[in-house]
């Protein structure tokens, strides 16, 4: 199952310590009041419980979900694998799909009975009999019992485990390109100190260039062929070329004394492509939605909100919302940077032409943290609410 990590109480005073103690054990108690009393008899006896939780997802699961995502669902998770790990509602396959998985040597009955075995092995509780004095069949049911009540605590982990790894999984290679962003400054500080301008035009639009890269990249893990990411060129090419000649006049404006107008043409030129590529992200995923619906893979209540599932699922990649927020900060840049007359620092434009892809790469890093964060703190939400 890969990686794992387990949390033990052994001490029967540690039902006291309830900060102390895993968040699991915690729901147990505002679930069910009197199990306190039970575990603290247990623990007195020289036996232990644990809880295992799963820190990364299998990769024959990760293979599972690509396998059904890109056969079957349009390369959309979020429309499917909530229920099958939930309620093991299977997803709709027809026999275009199936064909279509054959062809590629797949197999998608077997892909969701990959998911659906191990889909309760995310969090486990762990009997521990510290004494080796055997197990009973009442402590035996008792944790049986305990294993019930964590139930829906387990499945919206496995749910959140999964969806977290096949993002980070798809954006692998986008991850690398983004770290070859840090060698845009040495350059574009050589050719703007030889060549005013130039180095402008060059922190601008490698940053875009790799970031499509890195976007199509990212596309590709999620199952887009080459033929509808090449549709794309169409409006990205005259995009690239309006935000090259945007960044190329900024020296012109600077030299003017228009400070900020340069500053912010210069942060719009370095994000446009960008930003044209997330929008296009976003329609693309909505097409395929639409198709899903035409072949009634969605349920009632997901086809009146197909355009939040559009948008759900384009930000399961966690490089999406850091690009948006660079994006918006890098015009704020560019007026600093304009105004405290750095704008010809070769550093200075990688940083303010980077700023969508820096914060992009910071999120993508801090991604599993972050996500690791929110569903603690809705795990407490629903702990206070019980209590």
């Amino acid at each position: 199952m890969g990686t794992y990590r387990i949390e033990v109480v052994s001490l029967p005073e540690e039902c006291d310590w309830e900060e102390h103690l895993p968040m699991e054990i915690r729901y147990i108690f505002s679930r069910e009041q009197e199990s306190k009393a039970k575990i603290r008899a247990i623990l007195a006896k020289g036996k232990a419980i644990g809880v295992r939780t799963v820190l990364k997802t299998p990769e024959n699961i990760l293979k599972a979900v690509h396998t059904i995502s890109v056969h079957s669902q349009k390369n959309f998770i979020v429309t499917w694998l909530p229920q099958l790990l939930k309620d093991k509602h299977l997803p709709k396959f027809t026999q275009a799909d199936y064909e279509r998985a054959r062809e590629q040597g797949e197999d998608l009955d077997g892909a969701v009975e990959t998911i659906v075995r191990d889909r309760l092995r995310f969090k486990r509780l762990v009997f521990i009999d510290e004494e080796n004095t055997g197990i009973t069949s009442e402590e035996q049911r008792f944790m049986t019992e305990l294993s019930e009540i964590m139930y829906p605590l387990a499945v919206d982990y496995s749910v959140f485990r999964v969806i977290a790894d096949n993002a980070d999984a798809r954006t692998e290679v986008a991850q690398s390109i983004v770290k070859a962003l840090f060698f845009v400054g040495p350059i574009a500080h050589i050719l703007e100190k030889f060549a005013a301008g130039v180095g402008k035009i060059f922190a601008a639009s490698v940053d875009d260039l790799l970031g499509e890269s890195a976007e199509i990249m990212a596309l590709r893990g999620s199952g887009f062929s080459w033929g509808e990411l090449t549709k794309r060129s169409r409006v990205l090419i005259p995009v690239f070329i309006l935000a090259s000649y945007g960044a190329f006049s900024v020296e012109g404006l600077l030299e003017g004394g228009q400070l900020i107008l340069g500053g912010i043409i210069f942060g719009i030129s370095a994000v446009a492509l960008s930003l044209t590529t997330a929008i296009q992200s976003f329609f693309m995923y909505q097409k395929n939605i639409s198709v899903l619906d035409s072949e009634n893979k969605l349920t009632l209540d997901q086809k009146s909100i197909k355009k939040e599932l559009a948008f759900r699922q384009d930000f399961t990649n966690p490089a999406r919302l850091g690009l948006l927020l660079g994006a918006c900060f890098a015009p704020l840049f560019g007026i600093l940077g304009a105004v405290l007359g750095v704008m010809h620092n070769g550093w200075v434009l990688a940083a303010i032409g980077s700023t969508e892809s820096i914060v992009a790469g910071i999120t993508v890093f801090y991604a599993n943290q972050i996500n690791e964060k929110k569903f603690k703190r809705k795990l407490l939400r629903t702990i206070d609410q019980a209590n």
